[in-house]
């Protein structure tokens, strides 16, 4: 077995069905991520409009691996939306209501319906994308108003530092605010965090999605 094939099989194990596995493919080519699908992953995570074009554009993969859904984590620039909403089937990384508004309306051009999720800076540091979180009840009630959307959690990410407490109070806080959500927008249920260097927290906090790329092709 490769290392691809046995740390897929490991972190598997240790997540135990207590949250979904999105394998971070940003920076691999299209063997790795094969090798990767034959494993049993079906949720990819890819930052860059223009690797999932590259990489996913032909259709191929998701003809030999039914099941397959690509969701976009990373920063989408506004110009880039319609490219994002034809080639991926979640974009998990909304940041604003003016950029839900673009990836609704070109999913209405494209005949079909985009799963989004908002990104919140939790922790408020600056060099992080997201909305505040003193803003995301207000953009939830507009966006799950948009049609050709569905409006299905929120996205963190926390600080790349060794105190588990502040990263524990990061999750912690996107948690509250996906319950203060969900009261007035049933459909916000989710919630996406965790990483490589912080997954075993993200778990113990309740995340449904933990964003993995380095530990599964180290």
């Amino acid at each position: 077995m490769s290392n691809i094939s046995v740390n897929y099989a490991k972190l598997m194990e240790e997540i135990g069905g207590r949250a979904s596995l999105v394998c971070v493919t940003k920076l691999h080519e299209v063997p790795e991520i094969e090798e990767l699908l034959a494993c049993g992953a079906r949720i990819l995570g890819e930052n860059r409009v223009e690797e999932v074009e590259r990489k996913f554009g032909d259709g191929e993969l998701k003809k030999r691996y039914p099941g397959l859904e690509l969701h976009l984590i990373g920063h989408l620039q506004s110009r880039k939306a319609k490219k994002a909403v034809e080639l991926c089937d979640c974009i998990d990384s909304v940041d604003s209501l003016e950029l839900a508004e673009k990836i609704s309306r070109c999913a209405a051009e494209l005949g079909k319906t985009v799963k989004v999720m908002l990104e919140a800076n939790v922790s408020g540091e600056t060099q992080k994308y997201g909305l505040s979180p003193e803003d995301v009840p207000a953009v939830a009630k507009e966006v799950v108003k948009l049609p050709n959307l569905e409006l299905y959690g929120l996205m963190c990410m926390a600080p790349f530092v060794e105190d588990d407490a502040l990263i524990r109070g990061v999750f912690a806080g996107l948690r509250k605010l996906r319950d203060e959500v969900k009261a007035s927008v049933p459909s916000c249920v989710k919630l996406s965090m965790g990483m490589s260097h912080d997954y075993r927290l993200a778990i113990t906090e309740g995340s449904d999605f933990l964003r993995i790329g380095s530990k599964l092709f180290a």
